[in-house]
């Protein structure tokens, strides 16, 4: 890799943004010569986005902050299809309401990553419903579909891989590379976006948005993606014992992200602090270089700075202090996630295995009562050994609270309405 003369691009590459780059000497040239409009583009699909895509946010972050213009992407138009890339099988299709509903849910953690306005690198949100919606389908086949080849597209990783697992794929997904590769075009002609970002797994479809690109006259576009996000111990990245870790606090608790992040493997602890946090890299240096015990200190660094981007920095020292209390005082932190349940409900007595499934602490009984087995429930901060204990109102707190606590490191609150 040749020197970097960009600041973007040079920080893409030193805190390991950067998997693929379409024409890196070129990008980085158009980067140190002008004000750049790039784009990452976001499909409707929940009302929050994961940790996945976390990592293109923060691009776009450093994009601005390098004194550039981010476009945020909606997808309020391909969302109607669903991006087929790497599925066995087809998303399930969403109403027009489900997706207005789920934009909205997206649009709250944009606010708290980029600076949207009408400056020359203040971020833009567009959705491609304004333009999909409106195509003439006769039109756009002989004006765009032609330029598509079937055979390459049939060759792409994301395509091929269905159909070699003898998957169907609609022709409703085979169009979305189509309108994802015109979204690239219609972002150029409104915005002049040179750029669009996107997880490994988009390579094809941006690069077919290249190629249409410069068969329909636009500028010289160019594609940057970023690596499969996967731990050191090659488990994918974005999920916890509960499922997926969202973004959005009425989605995945604060405290819980604080402690996802908290729980990261010792190999990954740099990299995270390189990819997810603000921090200078000379600071993420000694901070990696700590050992033995005292790497749970960087792990702390990385769960606060990445948890105060996503939900502010008073969330994240309050999730903090909650941590800091229940594991080192042993105090029931009023700030620990709660669930809900009728008093009546726990005055008649409720079995551990029923209890540990409603707070969201096991998937099933099964999964419950191995974990009982396995000596890791506690109730009240007290051990629980038998699987058929039955939790009662003698188990509340004078305020009506019960403490559950799943190994070390997971605690619900149980709340008596």
């Amino acid at each position: 890799m040749s020197a970097l003369k960009s600041d973007f691009m040079r920080v893409m590459s030193e805190r390991g943004f950067i998997h693929q780059v379409s024409d890196e000497a070129g990008l980085d040239r158009l980067f140190a010569t002008q004000t750049v409009t790039a784009y990452v583009g976001y499909d409707a699909t929940a009302t929050s986005l994961h940790i996945g895509n976390l990592i293109t946010a923060t691009m776009l972050y450093w994009l601005q902050a390098t004194g550039h213009r981010p476009i945020t992407l909606m997808g309020g138009g391909t969302s109607m299809i669903g991006d087929p890339s790497f599925r066995d099988e087809q998303r399930k299709l969403l109403s027009a309401d489900a997706i207005a509903t789920n934009i909205e849910g997206i649009k709250r953690i944009f606010g708290r990553i980029l600076r949207y306005g009408d400056g020359p690198t203040d971020a833009v949100m567009v959705n491609n419903a304004d333009w999909l919606l409106e195509l003439n389908y006769v039109e756009f086949l002989r004006d765009v579909g032609r330029h598509f080849s079937v055979n390459r597209m049939l060759s792409f990783d994301s395509v091929r891989l269905r159909l070699e697992r003898e998957q169907s794929l609609s022709f409703l997904e085979f169009n979305y590379m189509i309108l994802q590769g015109y979204d690239f075009v219609e972002l150029q002609r409104r915005y002049g976006c040179r750029l669009q970002m996107g997880g490994s797994d988009q390579w094809g479809n941006i690069i077919n948005g290249i190629d249409l690109g410069h068969r329909m006259g636009t500028p010289q576009l160019y594609a940057l993606t970023t690596p499969l996000l996967t731990t050191s111990s090659g488990a994918k990245m974005g999920k916890s014992a509960s499922g997926a870790v969202w973004l959005n606090e009425d989605a995945f608790s604060p405290y819980d992200f604080w402690q996802y992040w908290r729980n990261t493997e010792d190999a990954d602890v740099e990299r995270f602090l390189k990819l997810f946090t603000r921090l200078p890299l000379g600071d993420i240096g000694r901070l990696a270089a700590l050992g033995g015990s005292e790497i749970n200190e960087a792990k702390k660094v990385l769960a606060t700075e990445t948890t105060a981007i996503v939900h502010g920095r008073r969330a994240a020292e309050e999730a903090a202090e909650t941590a800091r209390r229940t594991f080192e005082e042993g105090a029931t932190a009023e700030t620990l996630p709660t669930v809900r349940l009728g008093r009546r409900e726990i005055e008649g007595g409720i079995g551990i295995l029923s209890l540990f499934v409603k707070a969201g602490l096991a998937a099933s009984n099964g999964e419950a009562r191995r974990h009982v087995q396995g000596g890791a429930v506690r109730v009240n901060d007290r051990p629980v050994n038998d699987e058929r204990s039955l939790i009662t109102s003698g188990d509340l707190s004078p305020d009506g609270i019960i403490k559950l606590s799943l190994g070390r490191k997971k605690h619900i609150l149980v709340k008596a309405d």
